[in-house]
C-alpha cells in the first residue's frame, strides 16, 4: 500500500481532482457526478482518510444541526408526547437525515422574551424551527426581522413581519369540519379545545362562520386544554351537563379522543346520537372505535415544506409562507 493520503491536497492529487471537489465528494454533494464521488470515497477507504467534518464545518460557518424547538407558553400546550408531534418531529428528523443535519431538539417555557434569538445566536445550529406559535407572536416577529433562517409551523396570518410560515388554512378546515356536521342535519354543535394560540383561534372561527352561513346558532364552547388528562373527570362532567349537543368538532384528534370517551361515560353513542370530528389526523385516528373523522394536517407534506423553506432561507434565499393542503377525512365518528 502507498503512503495514506494525510491532507485533502493529498487526496485531491490521487484523484486528479480539486481539494474543494474531494470535499465536497465526501460530504456527498450530488453536485460532483456519482462516479467522482464513489472513486474519491474508494480512494480515502483505501488510504484511510477521515474527513475532519468539526474544521470543515468551521470553516464554511456550518454546524450541521437545526435547532426543532417547541414552546409552551399557552395554557393549552400540547405535550411533547402528543402524537401530533410525536409524527411531526419523525418526518422533520428523517428529512434532516437525508439532508446530513442533525436535530437538537427542546421544548421550551418562555420566562424572558430572549429565549428564542438565545437559540439562534448559541453558534451551535444553522437554523431554527419552531412548531406552533403559542402566545409568542411578538418574540417571532422580532426573531424574523433579525434572523433569517427560521421557520415556524401554525397559523398562517397575513402580516407576519418577516418569519416564515408553515401550516393549513385552519379557518377553511374549522369551516369544512363544521359544515359536514351541519350538512349531517345536526344542529346542537359544540366547539371543544381552547382559543389561546393563532391555529385553534382561527379553527373556532371557521366553526362560527359555517354555522352563519347556514343560519345556525352555535353552541357551546367547551374549553379543553390539548393536554387535557388532568381535566378528565371535569370533561366527562361538562358533557353529561350538555345532554341536548348532537355533534362535536373537536380542536384537535387528541380533544376528540377524550370528548368521545367522555360521551361513552356519559351512555351517549357516537356517532348514533353525537358526531365527532377531530383536527389533525394522527395515526390513532383511523384506529379507534369508532373510526374518527377528522381534518388531515398532511405531516410528511409539512415537515419537507418547512425543510425546504429553512434550507433555502440557510442558503441566502427569502421564501415566504406556505399554506399546505388539508383535507375531510370521513370515517366512522361523523
Amino acid at each position: 500500500m502507498t503512503d495514506r493520503a494525510k491532507t485533502l491536497a493529498d487526496l485531491a492529487a490521487l484523484a486528479g481532482v480539486t481539494p474543494a471537489t474531494v470535499s465536497r465528494a465526501l460530504a456527498g454533494n450530488v453536485r460532483i457526478s456519482a462516479e467522482t464521488r464513489q472513486r474519491v470515497i474508494d480512494l480515502a477507504e483505501r488510504h484511510g482518510f477521515q474527513l475532519n467534518q468539526t474544521a470543515r464545518n468551521l470553516r464554511l460557518g456550518r454546524t450541521q444541526a437545526i435547532s426543532v424547538v417547541i414552546p409552551l407558553g399557552h395554557q393549552s400546550a400540547q405535550r411533547v408526547s402528543d402524537p401530533f408531534y410525536t409524527a411531526l418531529i419523525g418526518n422533520l428528523m428523517e428529512g434532516l437525515a437525508r439532508r446530513d443535519h442533525a436535530m437538537l431538539l427542546s421544548a421550551v417555557t418562555p420566562h424572558s422574551s430572549s429565549w428564542l434569538s438565545n437559540i439562534a445566536r448559541s453558534g451551535r445550529v444553522d437554523g431554527v424551527i419552531v412548531l406552533c406559535q403559542s402566545d409568542q407572536d411578538a418574540v417571532l416577529r422580532a426573531a424574523g426581522r433579525a434572523y433569517r433562517p427560521l421557520v415556524v409551523w401554525g397559523e398562517n396570518q397575513h402580516d407576519l413581519d418577516g418569519y416564515c410560515c408553515v401550516g393549513t388554512d385552519n379557518r377553511a378546515g374549522g369551516r369544512i369540519a363544521t359544515e359536514h356536521l351541519l350538512a349531517q342535519g345536526r344542529r346542537k354543535i359544540a366547539f371543544a379545545g381552547m382559543t389561546d394560540i393563532p391555529e385553534l383561534a382561527a379553527r373556532y372561527q371557521g366553526y362560527l362562520e359555517a354555522h352563519l352561513t347556514a343560519g345556525v346558532q352555535p353552541g357551546p364552547r367547551i374549553a379543553v386544554p390539548l393536554a387535557f388528562e388532568p381535566s378528565e373527570m371535569l370533561l366527562h362532567e361538562t358533557m353529561a351537563s350538555y345532554d341536548d349537543v348532537d355533534a362535536v368538532f373537536a380542536a384537535s384528534d387528541m380533544i376528540a379522543v377524550a370528548v368521545i370517551k367522555a360521551l361513552h361515560h356519559c351512555g351517549r353513542r357516537v356517532p348514533d346520537q353525537v358526531s365527532v370530528v377531530g383536527y389533525d389526523d394522527v395515526s390513532l385516528a383511523s384506529h379507534m372505535m369508532p373510526a374518527l373523522t377528522t381534518i388531515r394536517q398532511d405531516l410528511r407534506v409539512a415537515a419537507e415544506t418547512m425543510l425546504d423553506l429553512l434550507f433555502r432561507r440557510i442558503q441566502g434565499e427569502t421564501p415566504g409562507s406556505v399554506v399546505i393542503p388539508l383535507e375531510l377525512v370521513r370515517r366512522q365518528s361523523g
